[in-house]
């Protein structure tokens, strides 16, 4: 406990002494992070929660609408968008995009940007790793960011960062979105796969050093690790990272990437890995997560089995598995549909329906 205004203390004693209230107990606390991460505050210390949930579906339409006055353009772009599930859920987070035309056939040049974004990535993962999403100029230089040069490379860093001037620390970075960083990340993780032929998450074991790793090595122990993650922080990291093992996204790569070694077998294997996980004691964020992950693979097979049986009215006459209770509560979060209200008493009542179903409890206005 403390309680001493005028003494230091560090960062974590204070918030954890802000939050229960033994430090100035009349302020008011609004803290600001990912559900994964709040659920992490004792409930009795919590008075109000709100969820920022972005666009729906039809905000999303209308942003496209209201930022391209063409109608036919703004039409095309949705239609664009519509064609890549994961992009249009990407669409959820309306964030500021950076737009280029090329003309004819002429596609950019990323060779000529591959040691700046190596070590923007290098620095994007180091730090995710480590849940850290503000960094230092040491933090930058050690990922060989010059701080005062980084202007000159390509335009790039200037968009990438942000600067906020501490009054007793100094400059801090962080990425523009935590999305980017993420992204980074993950395209950092093939990169260094593809250079030097080991999972970027054992690069600093003595026991790995004489072992030549494959995508598969990397794309499961990626997934062993989000599920260690007690507050998801690599979540969207496993999906960026799945999403680039594709060989139609690998395409787009190659400028960066010396190999393309992923095929059908690649991604079946890692399929089948994450259906097993999902057969496990998993949270429901986790487990839903990996339904987000199959679906970056392109797998819609435990998905499909649960909309027919939706479509049957077919789900309250049995038990349903924690594989298929993760499957009804992703089908029912992508639905793209505000829920008014939730029949939680059309499915058959148990513990497990209850923890599975959580996550669509919260976000509906009513549930029955």
């Amino acid at each position: 406990m403390w309680t001493d205004v005028s003494s230091v203390a560090s960062l974590d004693v204070l918030l954890t002494n802000l939050i229960k209230g033994n430090l100035l107990p009349s302020a008011l606390i609004w803290i600001t992070t990912r559900l994964a991460a709040a659920s992490k505050i004792p409930p009795d210390c919590v008075n109000r929660l709100t969820e920022i949930r972005g666009f729906n579906d039809a905000q999303k339409e209308e942003y496209f609408k209201k930022r391209f006055t063409d109608e036919n353009q703004a039409k095309d772009i949705i239609d664009h968008v519509k064609k890549s599930k994961s992009l249009f859920i990407m669409c959820h987070i309306p964030i500021q995009q950076i737009r280029r035309k090329y003309g004819g056939e002429y596609r950019p040049d990323v060779s000529r940007d591959k040691d700046t974004i190596i070590s923007l990535g290098k620095l994007a993962f180091q730090e995710l790793e480590k849940n850290n999403l503000i960094f230092y100029d040491t933090d930058l230089e050690a990922c060989g960011i010059d701080v005062y040069t980084a202007s000159v490379y390509s335009g790039m860093c200037t968009h990438i960062f942000k600067e906020e001037t501490g009054i007793i620390i100094g400059s801090m970075y962080c990425f523009v979105h935590l999305s980017i960083q993420e992204f980074l990340a993950a395209l950092y993780a093939h990169l260094f796969l593809d250079k030097n032929k080991k999972s970027v998450f054992g690069q600093d074991s003595t026991e790995q050093e004489n072992k030549n790793e494959n995508m598969i090595d990397l794309l499961k122990t990626a997934v062993d690790k989000a599920l260690e993650s007690d507050n998801g922080h690599l979540d969207l990291f496993l999906r960026f990272l799945l999403g680039l093992s594709l060989q139609s996204n690998r395409r787009l790569l190659q400028g960066l990437l010396t190999q393309q070694d992923c095929n059908d077998r690649n991604n079946k294997e890692v399929v089948q890995y994450i259906k097993q996980k999902l057969g496990e004691n998993l949270s429901p964020e986790r487990s839903i997560n990996l339904f987000y992950c199959l679906n970056e693979l392109n797998d819609q097979t435990l998905v499909k089995e649960i909309q027919n049986h939706l479509s049957k009215g077919s789900l309250s006459s049995g038990d349903l598995s924690p594989t298929q209770w993760s499957a009804l509560a992703f089908v029912l979060s992508t639905s793209g549909e505000d829920l008014e209200e939730f029949e939680l008493q059309k499915f058959k009542k148990s513990d497990e329906c209850l923890i599975r179903l959580s996550a669509i409890i919260r976000t509906s206005k009513r549930a029955l």
